[in-house]
């Protein structure tokens, strides 16, 4: 029974003086005498540290003496302790008997598989003391705790970083020599850390283990969890002392503080062109452009991507998933971006206001580029005919005719469209969905434009007017109809030899 805890990392046996866990009655008991009053009478000579066994303070000293007496016989590798040698060795033997309940993963160590359990139950159970952190491992908290401490300060010579313990400044330092030792075997990308290899190879297995317990949404890496999971919370706990701006990640308000920095103007500088960028990565993303790069390409259509990222977000709209839900109303969209945008909709703060009208807008971009509309500027030109825009969006848009691309696929039926509203409108075919009800009857309709169309017959409108006689219509489709009587006219009259 007891040896049946250790496979499927049951811990049944609890510390009553802490909140450890023990697989092993007998373990339970060794530990205890960590509690004890009983004295430990085996001192380090070397430093403070002491033992209730003489045989720890012997193993112990090897850390001093540098002694390595354990070797193993496979590699040319050696330990100071014969127990971190024998979990060496399941390295080569290849023995993982520890199994996760949860996945299929295995583990050669029972505590891998306790700390693997975390990314299932989202327990973060060791606090730090000095700030409000939590980890979910001990060691990550005691390396943590030196950030306070200071405790063996490890200085970076090229940068104003210092690091708390020794393997993080290695680690640190291929960053300014480029080196990157661990090479992935399927395709050309290396990396600095065995952990970012590792993680990356998730891509080519497939294997998708961190899962949202909001949505179920499975993701491959842990930081991609996390940031998804702020679509559901929201939180932005990382406040910037110098606006009102806040982040959802530390890093982002690192990186946005060097808009106020004197020191972070913008000192990469792109040598194609005259941008200017706060960041190194930045100038990588942005020379991209210049050489046309884009790695990153989708297995549904033939589109590629300057960034993963971008390629996950299009994913969205071969699958038809919205993520990114607006706290204030029900609208749901594929792309962060687009819900960002649509936020300002709700923003009660609009200080630019136009000159030449009553509008007024919440960002400064908006109220310029709706000034193009008075002043008439449209500077971006199409290259396959001559149409010109005033927006890059519309731009955009309108290359579609062009390209022939339709990447917005329904679902229902076969159909494919060039925009996401051309969708949105066709799917109301297969709902039923008539959210434009008129209040002088009982018709109701699929699009807005319909509505007014229809409300010209109850005012008794008559915008549209044929140039070859003197009638007026309500609708513009009725006036295109109509306007086939002229020209069938001139047909028949050309066929019977009759000219004017």
């Amino acid at each position: 029974m007891s040896n049946s805890n250790n496979h499927i990392g049951e811990r049944p046996y609890h510390c009553n003086q802490c909140n450890k866990t023990f697989s092993h009655k007998f373990t339970l008991k060794r530990h205890m005498k960590v509690h004890t009053t009983r004295e430990r009478s085996y001192q380090c000579s070397q430093c403070d540290k002491a033992f209730l066994y003489k045989c720890n303070l012997i193993t112990h000293m090897n850390i001093h003496t540098g002694e390595k007496p354990y070797c193993c016989s496979q590699c040319d590798k050696t330990f100071s302790q014969n127990g971190n040698h024998k979990i060496h060795m399941k390295i080569h033997t290849g023995e993982r008997p520890y199994r996760c309940s949860q996945c299929e993963k295995t583990f050669s160590e029972n505590s891998h598989l306790m700390s693997h359990m975390y990314i299932h139950t989202g327990e973060s159970p060791y606090h730090c003391t000095q700030c409000d952190k939590t980890f979910s491992h001990k060691y990550t908290l005691k390396t943590h705790m030196r950030t306070h401490t200071r405790e063996g300060s490890f200085p970076c010579t090229m940068c104003d970083k210092v690091f708390s313990n020794n393997s993080h400044f290695k680690i640190h330092m291929r960053l300014h020599t480029g080196y990157k030792p661990y090479q992935c075997s399927q395709c050309d990308k290396d990396f600095l850390q065995s952990g970012h290899l590792i993680s990356h190879m998730n891509i080519h297995n497939g294997e998708r283990p961190y899962i949202c317990n909001h949505c179920k949404k499975t993701c491959t890496h842990k930081f991609t969890l996390r940031r998804h999971k702020i679509v559901h919370t929201g939180d932005k706990p990382y406040q910037c002392s110098q606006c009102d701006k806040a982040f959802s990640f530390n890093g982002l308000l690192t990186s946005h503080m060097k808009l106020h920095s004197d020191t972070g103007k913008k000192p990469y500088y792109c040598n194609q062109c005259d941008k200017n960028v706060s960041q190194n990565s930045y100038l990588k993303n942005h020379m991209k452009i210049h050489i046309n790069e884009r790695p990153y390409h989708c297995n549904q259509c033939d589109k590629g991507f300057l960034k993963r990222v971008n390629l996950l977000s299009h994913m969205n709209i071969h699958t038809g998933e919205r993520p990114y839900k607006c706290g204030q109303c029900s609208k749901t969209f594929f792309h962060k971006g687009t819900l960002k945008t649509h936020m300002i909709v709700h923003a009660k703060d609009k200080s630019y206001i136009c000159s030449q009208c009553d509008k007024d807008f919440s960002l400064k971009g908006y109220l310029i580029r709706h000034m193009k509309m008075h002043t008439g500027e449209k500077p971006f030109h199409c290259s396959q005919c001559d149409k010109t825009f005033s927006q890059n969006g519309n731009l955009k848009s309108h290359m579609k005719i062009h390209t022939g691309e339709k990447p917005y696929h329904c679902i229902q039926c076969d159909k494919d469209f060039s925009f996401d509203s051309q969708l949105k409108n066709h799917m109301k075919i297969h709902t039923g969905e008539k959210p434009y009800q008129c209040s002088q009857c009982d018709l109701a309709f699929f699009k807005r434009i319909h509505l007014l169309g229809h409300m010209n017959i109850h005012n008794e409108e008559r915008p549209y007017h044929c140039g070859q006689c003197n009638k007026n219509f309500s609708h513009k489709s009725n006036l295109k109809r109509h306007m086939t009587v002229h020209t069938r006219d001139k047909s028949s009259l050309c066929s019977k030899g009759i000219t004017s």
